[in-house]
């Protein structure tokens, strides 16, 4: 079979155009029963299912998560040489709005790709993989599956996300969650109000306080809080009241600082009300998205091929966070962002939820996967990508950016 790149991109995009209907099927089973975080087990066995009948090793349960999976083809990493490309899948929903961030479409696009490679290539120089990513709204899957090493010998970690900007990278922040508990003492408000300790107190210093420090913070940076737990009755001073606080960051570092922040608020609240705090993180922190220019340039030329032209993101804007961060400081990645409705429009609603099972929404999936197999056809079969990408990878490491 002939290696000439731009034949094998022809032949990539056929078996994507014959899988078409095939993966708006998958996308569409996904769209209508949707599952939150870690409960993807509908999901997760139809897309493996569907990697395995077209010859995919599937390894499931993968880093002690029941919907997390990992389908391989090719050598073995590192048994015969050649470069690892991952194919990444999100297939997690928001509870109450569905698919309301279009997971549905990333997941049949990711699977779209890899059947396509896999088909066009035949017997694979280095190695291809598909990786089913549960729980990116909540917990963050891809933070465990790194944790457990799948990402450990991979050159290029590919996926797309829809959204309503087209846009060749996301400008993703790092973030985290921070449970904070106040303990004072109960007492009666007005038969013994000297020997209370109102822990809803310190917990509503607390966010005046952070009031305060939000408008210094820098740009990409801000906290937003919750009460989780305020007291049970008004005549009782409140023994324990609790917050749940989501933390941003421009920058993995720019969020390090502002938890510490945080804690110093909580604890100089604690001193002043004679309160006892406890701070807790709750799950996994979101490192900030590490774009890989060299892959991404590459996604965005074969896009454009399917008349979807990606610009850079709107300087100063941010996105949200996601757990691809994690991967993207590791290895090289892509995470474009592709319009499936106006810039009128927001992900998170919805009409988001109902556009991500459009005409556009198909039009989008078809054309991201087949942009997703031809990049990953490019660091399979030449060298020099893999090594440009590495290259910056480490220029922006060393740059801390």
């Amino acid at each position: 079979m002939s290696r000439n790149p731009e034949s094998l991109y022809t032949r990539v995009r056929q078996e994507v155009g014959v899988r078409a209907d095939r993966l708006w099927e998958v996308s569409l089973a996904l769209h209508r029963e949707p599952e939150t975080a870690y409960e993807e087990h509908r999901a997760a066995r139809l897309l493996a299912g569907e990697l395995e009948r077209e010859g995919f090793a599937v390894e499931r349960g993968v880093a002690g998560l029941p919907t997390a999976f990992v389908a391989r083809t090719g050598s073995a990493a590192g048994a015969r040489g050649g470069p690892v490309v991952a194919l990444l899948m999100e297939y997690d929903a928001l509870p109450r709005l569905g698919h309301a961030c279009g997971h549905n479409l990333i997941a049949s696009a990711g699977l779209g790709a890899a059947l396509a490679v896999r088909a066009a290539l035949g017997g694979i120089e280095g190695t291809l993989l598909a990786v089913g990513t549960p729980a990116e709204e909540r917990g963050g899957g891809k933070v465990a599956l790194v944790g457990a090493g799948v990402f450990r010998e991979v050159d290029a970690a590919l996926m797309f996300h829809p959204g309503v900007h087209d846009w060749v990278w996301a400008p993703l922040t790092a973030s985290a969650q921070l449970r904070v508990g106040f303990h004072g003492r109960a007492a009666h408000p007005t038969g013994s109000p000297t020997e209370g300790i109102d822990a809803l107190g310190a917990l509503i210093q607390l966010f005046n306080t952070l009031g305060v420090l939000d408008r210094r913070l820098p740009p990409g940076s801000h906290v937003q809080g919750i009460v989780t737990d305020g007291g049970r009755a008004t005549n009782i001073v409140p023994a324990y009241a609790e917050g749940l606080f989501g933390l941003r960051g421009g920058t993995t570092s720019a969020l390090e600082a502002l938890v510490e922040e945080l804690r110093s608020c909580a604890r100089g609240v604690a001193s002043a009300t004679r309160t006892r705090v406890e701070v807790s993180d709750v799950g996994g922190r979101y490192e900030h998205f590490r774009d890989n220019e060299v892959l991404s340039a590459l996604f965005a030329a074969h896009l454009d091929r399917a008349g979807i032209p990606l610009s850079e993101p709107t300087a100063g804007v941010y996105l949200g966070s996601s757990d691809i961060g994690n991967v993207s400081t590791r290895v090289p990645a892509i995470h474009p962002w592709v319009a499936v409705m106006g810039p009128d429009g927001s992900d998170h609603t919805p009409e988001f939820a109902e556009a991500a099972a459009g005409p556009r929404a198909r039009q989008v999936m078809t054309a991201a996967a087949e942009a997703l197999a031809c990049t990953a056809v490019d660091v399979l079969l030449r060298p020099e990508v893999s090594e440009r990408a590495w290259a910056g990878l480490r220029a922006k490491a060393a740059a801390g950016r």
